[in-house]
């Protein structure tokens, strides 16, 4: 019998274009550290050098690490979309083990949900305080149930640093650390992407992301959680 913790979780990611060209990426993840499961390709371009628009912020050494981790891991991506437009419109349909999703949308979004996942597992140190959201994937998200969910995961790990007997964040100060570091992230990537011959439908799909982490990080204060504690008051009875 195969354990929990050894099955992989699989995400697939079928675009349906128009005339019926269809192109299905499959997303497979180690069910323990959620790292992408990939297999490594040879070689791989210049632009996924670590060296080459290196993230200010990255702890990695060039020594050690030859590609970027994110960008090894989107080449296929960043690849097929290379000619893409951002409004260019897709059916979309993205399977999970749980439930399927299906929504007719631009390039620009799907890329963004798909790309979003790649960049969060491809153990960069970064991105990988964000793995928890990956384990329970929400395709389309909106920018309000993004945060939600950003504030209840960094929540839930504050309450396991205090298992744990470490001090834990209830202010959520450095939740917004966090985010502010992934917006570097992606201001890096993007210029990264910017410096090879692609069209805009990946490049918005990474600015996309970034209004996201910018979201979460400019609405941790006190107006924005006072209008959320409004939905808790059954709890303070």
């Amino acid at each position: 019998m195969t354990k929990n913790s050894d099955k992989i979780i699989t995400f697939k990611y079928k675009f349906k274009f128009r005339g019926g060209i269809e192109k299905e990426f499959n997303v497979s993840l180690d069910n323990k550290t959620l790292n992408l499961i990939q297999t490594e390709r040879k070689p791989y371009p210049k632009w996924a050098e670590l060296i080459y628009f290196k993230c200010l912020n990255c702890p990695l050494n060039e020594d050690q690490h030859t590609f970027c981790p994110v960008a090894a891991n989107v080449v296929e991506v960043v690849d097929f979309f290379k000619a893409s437009i951002s409004y260019d419109e897709v059916d979309l349909f993205i399977e999970t083990e749980q439930r399927g999703y299906l929504k007719h949308t631009t390039l620009q979004q799907g890329i963004n949900s798909l790309i979003g996942i790649y960049m969060v597992t491809s153990n960069c140190p970064i991105m990988n305080k964000l793995k928890p959201m990956v384990r329970y994937h929400l395709p389309f998200a909106t920018l309000q149930e993004t945060r939600y969910r950003a504030i209840s995961m960094y929540l839930l790990a504050q309450y396991f640093l205090y298992k744990r007997g470490k001090k834990p964040d209830w202010d959520l100060a450095n939740l917004i650390k966090i985010y502010d570091d992934i917006r570097i992230v992606n201001k890096y990537f993007f210029k990264r992407l910017s410096e090879i011959e692609i069209k805009d439908a990946t490049l918005n799909a990474i600015v996309k992301l970034d209004m996201f982490a910018q979201h979460v990080s400019t609405s941790i204060d006190k107006d924005v959680l006072d209008e959320m504690e409004s939905s808790f008051d059954a709890y303070f009875e």
